[in-house]
């Protein structure tokens, strides 16, 4: 029986970046990091409130095809690819916080039918779309 989801991908372009940013700015807490045959770095880190889920920062490669890990790195370095729904309990205050540390934002707190939203940018190009959940019901959104 799946109990859960205990790990999800963010790809990066720089592990040491990426780490630096989730740790230092972001608050996480690095879980796992070493160096595994020819180089492969296994690098997770997590939220204190979340023991159960990791993240693990990945560049793009093996076992990627070298074609398909040139796609995920034109389009992080775009901004193109994926990235976080994040939780925050006040969001225009954890904006205002983030901006202070240089996190770049591509939108400024806003009021959404399911609550306070604002979306910033890591290292990579990830977006990082941060919620202060509100009550919505379908209704909500016509």
């Amino acid at each position: 029986m799946i109990t859960n989801i205990s790990l999800v991908t963010i790809y990066c372009l720089d592990q040491e970046a990426a780490r630096d940013f989730y740790v230092d700015v972001l608050g996480f807490e690095l879980r796992t990091d070493i160096t595994m045959g020819e180089g492969f770095r296994w690098l997770t880190l997590g939220h204190p409130s979340q023991p159960e889920l990791e993240a693990t920062l990945m560049t793009p490669g093996p076992p990627l095809t070298p074609e398909n890990a040139d796609f995920l790195r034109r389009q992080l370095e775009t901004g193109q690819w994926g990235g976080l729904g994040l939780r925050v309990d006040n969001c225009r205050k954890t904006y205002d916080e983030l901006s202070a540390k240089g996190v770049p934002f591509v939108q400024e707190p806003e009021d959404r039918p399911y609550g306070i939203e604002a979306i910033a940018r890591d290292p990579s190009g990830n977006w990082l779309v941060l919620v202060e959940p509100k009550e919505f019901t379908p209704a909500d959104f016509s």
